[in-house]
């Protein structure tokens, strides 16, 4: 397991999104990103209604829970950390979900730029 860095949009070190659900491509809490994370989930997000419906429309139900997996389902102000290609599509629909940048990998900025993070962004506390 080839994991890169774990360092914020910032260059800082990468603050936690969620345990409750525990996110993470390697749910671990945090967004952390490697190789082997095809998907890029890098973008720490606090969910909306927006969102879900949005990702539900898009064929990727994050509301159901799902045992097999151990998926709890998400519901409005869970944080979770989502694909970066998944929130920039949500931003182009006008239903992104804000972001938390310090929780936020650094490899999202080859995807999203800072600028349009920045106008998304919300202190999680």
């Amino acid at each position: 397991m080839d994991r890169f860095p774990a360092t914020n949009v910032f260059g800082e070190p990468l603050a936690g999104c969620g345990d409750d659900p525990v996110t993470g491509f390697y749910r671990d809490g945090c967004c952390n990103t490697g190789y082997d994370d095809q998907g890029m989930h890098t973008v720490c997000a606090c969910m909306t209604r927006e969102f879900l419906d949005f990702a539900l429309r898009q064929g990727n139900d994050l509301s159901t829970p799902n045992g097999l997996m151990g998926f709890p389902g998400l519901r409005p102000g869970d944080w979770w950390c989502l694909c970066a290609g998944r929130w920039l599509e949500a931003y182009r629909a006008g239903v992104a979900p804000p972001v938390n940048l310090r929780a936020t990998h650094e490899e999202t900025l080859a995807v999203i730029d800072m600028a349009t993070l920045k106008a998304h962004s919300m202190d999680p506390s």
